[in-house]
């Protein structure tokens, strides 16, 4: 499963994840282990590429042999039960935010939903009508589709990835809105997992962010970083206190069950409160605003995850859903005294519910539970041949100078060590939003001028947002104070750094706040990349470099040879590591 070529896999017990939703993605568990998870928005090079991912699906048929599936035909999990259409295009995005108000057919779609009998027929309905897809887009192979529930297979995804059946874990989920919900409070114990509440998404802080993002001129369910990322410029306004001290006004928790909330009076449902949220904010400086949402998700989702700690008992803590992928908010989190241990699973925004429904079909299916999350490495590779094909065929606007290098990795550090920007293309892509060393851009962290280079050359990002780093794991503590012990490979965490390394890794820390984001790296989950920072660190005595994703802005990360080529061709790049090739423009 690793190359959208054609190959064989001879695995007895197999199952396929699905999420149709915005950033659609499929998923595969054999035998218990985390096969292969791909966004389609990698192949079709569309950005959050949403509906049945069906690029990504055929990669999946391609490699399948006739045993992999029974006479009953293929499992194929969603991660929805009610599931419905998907506006994922940037415009309808934009339309659907600004409504004040739902519209008739809306509020018949939600009356019929109340109804259990209705909402179960409109369901079965669906799933026969994405069976008759799947077959067809799965090269005629039969499939069986089942769908579970959206917040489910989020808590599945951080209780299954974390891999501790053994112990009681407190999980939560929070995002925008699935399955008439935008949290959950779970516990998970013995490889099962039991909800004990939910929240209805009209109450969402999620939806309540992603309206704010709006607001600001910003595209939901996209630039919510980007309000993140401003926040810490007026973090210590005494306005920005001032303006969540409003935002709080929305909300409260419930006063016989604290682990869910509600909206006050008076505070419309939040998928229609752009209206309302427009006039609060009315005439607030930009800056207040981004650092007032985000102390007030700060502060609220703390207080939630202490409601629930001390309502249940449990302090590990496991975290999915969107929401989560606030990582200044994850960081309160794991400051927090009440928790004793966390658990974020990476890149949990809907995208990962297909690796969650696959997880609950696999143990639904085999009375087993799956491996925890391994590493996210999980995408498509391309062999040798490809990548010549892909150089031969390509016509290039600029003079190249293409060298195989008998260590590729140990020239890439040379020239990072010389402040050259590096991209790298080698081996499987990651799953997600991050990019973890495989479809990188790379500089030295201490070179602040290539903030600059790589804002204007190459990719074309807001002048506030902070780069993050990839640091050898063994020395991310020279680097990056934790309040507690945490492992920190998939950049979902932010940490304090040590005074004494920021100049050492100024370009890949907040300006601001000096917080970073890092990708701990080690031997075992990708040695070629831990041995491109290793030969770093013996030219420079820093163990770190700067990373940043592969792709031009407003695109996806670059997925396939042919990809990275013309990023780098059109780009300001000098350099690509293209597997072992060097490629250089003169």
């Amino acid at each position: 499963m690793s190359a959208t070529e054609c190959g064989e896999t001879m695995n007895s017990r197999l199952v396929i994840g699905v999420h149709n939703g915005h950033n659609a993605a499929a998923a595969v568990v054999q035998d218990g282990n985390l096969s292969f998870a791909l966004q389609e928005e990698r192949l079709t090079r569309i950005k959050n590429h949403g509906g049945i991912p069906a690029q990504t699906l055929k990669a999946i048929a391609c490699s399948l042999t006739p045993s992999d599936s029974t006479g009953q035909g293929l499992p194929v999990a969603f991660g929805g039960k009610n599931l419905t259409y998907c506006d994922w295009q940037r415009d309808a995005i934009l339309s659907n935010y600004g409504k004040t108000a739902c519209g008739p057919v809306g509020q018949l779609k939600r009356l019929a939903r109340k109804n259990p009998t209705i909402s179960a027929s409109i369901n079965r309905f669906k799933f026969s009508k994405l069976e008759r897809e799947l077959t067809a887009t799965m090269e005629g192979r039969r499939t069986r589709a089942t769908g579970f529930d959206h917040h489910l297979c989020h808590a599945a995804a951080a209780y299954f990835g974390w891999g501790r059946m053994q112990e009681e874990i407190l999980v939560l989920t929070c995002d925008g809105a699935g399955d008439c919900a935008c949290s959950t409070v779970s516990v998970g114990k013995n490889g099962n997992l039991r909800t004990i509440a939910r929240t209805d998404e009209s109450h969402s802080v999620g939806a309540f962010y992603g309206k704010i993002t709006y607001l600001m001129g910003m595209v939901p369910l996209e630039h919510e970083y980007k309000v993140m990322g401003l926040a810490s410029y007026a973090e210590s306004s005494p306005e920005t206190q001032k303006m969540a001290d409003e935002f709080h006004r929305l909300f409260e928790f419930n006063k016989q069950n604290p682990v869910v909330w509600q909206r006050r009076n008076g505070s419309p449902p939040m998928q229609f409160a752009s209206g309302y949220l427009g006039h609060l904010i009315q005439r607030k400086r930009f800056d207040h605003i981004a650092a007032g949402a985000q102390l007030f998700m700060e502060q609220f989702l703390t207080r939630w995850v202490q409601n629930c700690v001390r309502e249940t008992g449990i302090s590990k803590v496991a975290l999915s859903g969107g929401v989560f992928m606030n990582v200044k908010a994850n960081k309160r989190i794991l400051e927090l005294p009440e928790v004793q241990e966390l658990f974020v699973f990476p890149s949990c925004g809907d995208e990962t519910n297909a690796i969650g429904a696959a997880w609950l079909l696999y143990q639904s299916a085999f009375q087993q539970v799956p491996e925890p999350l391994a590493h996210l490495y999980l995408g498509t590779s391309y062999s040798g041949k490809r990548v010549e094909t892909a150089l031969r065929n390509y016509k290039f606007t600029h003079r190249i100078l293409v060298e195989e290098q008998a260590d590729i990795e140990q020239r890439v550090a040379e020239l990072l060590s010389k402040g050259r920007i590096v991209a790298r293309f080698k081996g499987r892509c990651e799953f997600g939003a991050r990019a973890l060393g495989n479809r990188s851009i790379l500089a030295n962290p201490s070179r602040i001028d290539c903030v600059r280079t790589i804002n204007e050359m190459i990719k074309c990002r807001d002048f506030w947002m902070p780069f993050a780093p990839s640091v050898l794991e063994e020395r991310s503590e020279d680097y990056f104070r934790k309040p507690k012990p945490m492992p920190a490979p998939h950049m979902i965490m932010t940490f304090d750094t040590r005074e004494q390394k920021r100049s050492a890794m100024a370009a890949a820390v907040h300006p601001c706040d000096f917080t970073g984001r890092p990708q701990e790296v080690s031997e075992k989950t990708n040695p070629d990349y831990y041995r491109l920072i290793k030969y770093f660190e013996g030219m420079t005595g820093e163990g770190i470099v700067l990373n940043t994703s592969f792709n031009l802005h407003g695109e996806p990360i670059v997925c396939t040879p042919e990809d990275a080529l013309r990023v780098f061709d059109v780009s300001g790049l000098e350099h690509l590591a293209l597997e072992n090739i060097l490629l250089t423009k003169l």
